[in-house]
């Protein structure tokens, strides 16, 4: 089985702290077999890395749209921030990608509403409903009934924004992923659930307050 995870955060998030060296690291140390950098509204470490590790890594991007945050993933250029999930699902697809639902449902996070995500059921490809650092909101079971309604794939991603994240929450399954085979792969998934360290928990304010000190120095 290959172990994978398909939503984490580099250095280049505003709020993320997963270095390159760590994400070459994880995969040399087979921790993982294929890894989606996904950092908020940026493909550029991720463009790196893939250039530098080959398919083991994945292009995406986390991006922030009028109605909550999506993932495409297989990207090749960037997504504009602050367009309708519609537009923002329709310029992903046009790209040959993957519509990955972050943590929907969520209002602590900028997850997409239900309402928002039945205007864009028919170009969604994946929905996570096992994510890591969905604590103290946790919609996994609703965005579980919603896949199933509506007959789509489902992930467990870790959504790391530090190292010390990745390896409790990731997906299983039995070949590498490609844009051509991943949806299909998802179908006979195992996901495995873990908590992380509670520490990692806080990544995002630690790194988004350290780059911001940094920034006024």
């Amino acid at each position: 089985m290959f172990k994978i995870d398909l939503h984490t955060h580099s250095v280049a998030s505003p709020d993320g702290g997963i270095k390159t060296e760590q994400y070459a690291r994880a995969l040399e140390d087979d921790q993982f077999d294929c890894i989606a950098v996904t950092d908020h509204n940026t493909i550029e470490v991720a463009r790196s890395l893939h250039e530098s590790l080959g398919e083991r890594i994945i292009i995406g991007e986390e991006i922030t749209t009028h109605e909550g945050e999506l993932i495409g993933l297989f990207l090749k250029q960037t997504i504009l921030p602050g367009q309708s999930a519609l537009t923002t699902a329709k310029a992903i697809k046009a790209q040959g990608g993957i519509v990955y639902v972050p943590h929907p449902f969520e209002t602590v996070r900028k997850g997409v509403s239900e309402a928002s995500l039945n205007q864009i059921t028919e170009l969604v490809d994946i929905v996570e409903v096992h994510n890591g650092r969905a604590v103290f909101q946790n919609r996994g079971p609703q965005a579980t009934m919603w896949a199933r309604l509506n007959r789509k794939v489902v992930a467990a991603s870790s959504d790391a924004h530090g190292h010390k994240g990745l390896g409790a929450t990731y997906t299983l399954v039995s070949e590498l992923p490609t844009v051509e085979n991943i949806v299909k792969l998802l179908k006979k998934a195992q996901f495995v659930t873990n908590r992380p360290p509670l520490r990692t928990l806080i990544y995002p304010k630690l790194h988004r307050l350290h780059k911001n000190l940094g920034r006024n120095r």
